[in-house]
């Protein structure tokens, strides 16, 4: 009896780990405009540490062993398949929306379809012109801003680091201490944080190429600088979904989803990461989470039973979180089994995420370990 099949859309964190998982159990494809899996993590440190930069990359054809990697985008989603951009159709049993968010480069490649050759050339020229300036501004002061400044910092001990944000505080929603001692680093490191800070507008060069400028501030504040990068202006993938044919969008451009993550009306089709309207963060830990309970949801469809896995979003008490400020600082903070969340110490912080980026989890997810 041939198996089922399971189409993934997406083939980021969370639609890697449900393409490898069912692998054994269905006919899975995964389709992906990409050559291969880029780390989001891993790619600041391949901009600062060129002979590094392999290790951010994931070819998709080492990932499944008996199902296949279709390299298009999803042009359109309906209940029984998926068309593709490229022309033709996908069919399905099952489907899992799992596109993700757009980041600005170098958290990506600055395009979609880049090959790893095309990818790491551009993160090498970028690394060139990094190295020839002194002063670094960094626009947006979430996550992957402050990992970037840290990885800059670790190479370039001298560089002058700004980094400005609109916001009042880092880290809103974790926990104070961890937010001290984030401060309490950013300032040892002699990084120039400037919250509650708007730019009167955008650097006038291009963004990651040497070329001296100032930017001026809203209350007149000139700011000079010889290299920019931009760590702000996410936006969720779900346009593939416009049309309508597989469900109403929210009013945010979110696909509703229920308990158990499958899309509203639909107990076939599945969505989980940042496309969804979940309250959760839009951060890979959380896609990967909810990828398990989707794992689990279709496993029992594919045996023949309910889908009976509920997932529970986060709430502020249980954040968690992995901020590496290069390879030897970073904050953290985690749950413990009896649901109090407290901060993570900084080996913690460095064995779990600052110290290889997750490489070793990824090679051992796309059999390459």
């Amino acid at each position: 009896m041939p198996k089922r099949a399971v189409v993934v859309v997406g083939g980021g964190y969370g639609g890697t780990l449900v393409a490898e998982a069912l692998d054994e159990v269905a006919d899975v494809v995964l389709i992906d405009p990409r050559e291969a899996f880029v780390n989001v993590a891993a790619s600041l440190r391949a901009l600062t540490q060129p002979a590094w930069a392999h290790n951010a990359f994931f070819p998709y054809d080492s990932l499944l062993v008996r199902g296949r990697h279709v390299q298009d985008r999803a042009a359109s989603v309906d209940v029984a398949g998926v068309v593709l951009a490229g022309g033709g159709r996908v069919d399905a049993d099952f489907v899992v929306l799992a596109t993700g968010s757009t980041y600005a480069y170098p958290a990506r490649p600055r395009k979609a379809e880049s090959s790893i050759a095309e990818a790491l050339g551009d993160l090498q020229h970028t690394h060139s012109e990094l190295a020839s300036t002194g002063r670094v501004l960094i626009l947006g002061a979430g996550p992957v801003g402050l990992e970037l400044a840290g990885e800059i910092r670790e190479v370039w001990p001298d560089k002058h680091v700004t980094i400005i944000d609109r916001g009042t505080e880092l880290l809103r929603g974790f926990l104070p201490e961890v937010r001290a001692e984030l401060l309490r680093q950013l300032s040892a490191l002699e990084i120039d944080l400037r919250l509650d800070t708007r730019l009167v507008g955008l650097p006038p060069v291009p963004e990651g190429e040497a070329a001296a400028f100032v930017v001026t501030t809203d209350n007149g504040e000139e700011i000079g600088a010889d290299i920019w990068f931009r760590s702000f202006g996410s936006r969720v993938n779900t346009g593939y979904l416009a049309d309508g044919r597989l469900v109403d969008l929210t009013a945010d451009g979110l696909v509703p989803v229920t308990d158990r993550l499958t899309v509203v009306g639909h107990d076939n089709v599945y969505a989980l990461g940042d496309i969804t309207n979940l309250p959760d963060p839009k951060m890979a830990t959380w896609a990967q989470t909810q990828a398990g309970v989707v794992v689990e949801n279709l496993r029992g469809q594919l045996l023949g039973s309910a889908a009976h896995a509920v997932y529970t979003p986060v709430t502020e008490r249980s954040q968690r979180i992995f901020l590496p400020l290069g390879p030897q600082g970073g904050v953290g903070q985690i749950p413990t089994p009896d649901g109090v969340t407290v901060p993570a110490p900084i080996e913690v912080v460095i064995q779990r995420k600052g110290r290889d980026l997750f490489t070793a989890r990824f090679a051992q997810r796309f059999h390459s370990a």
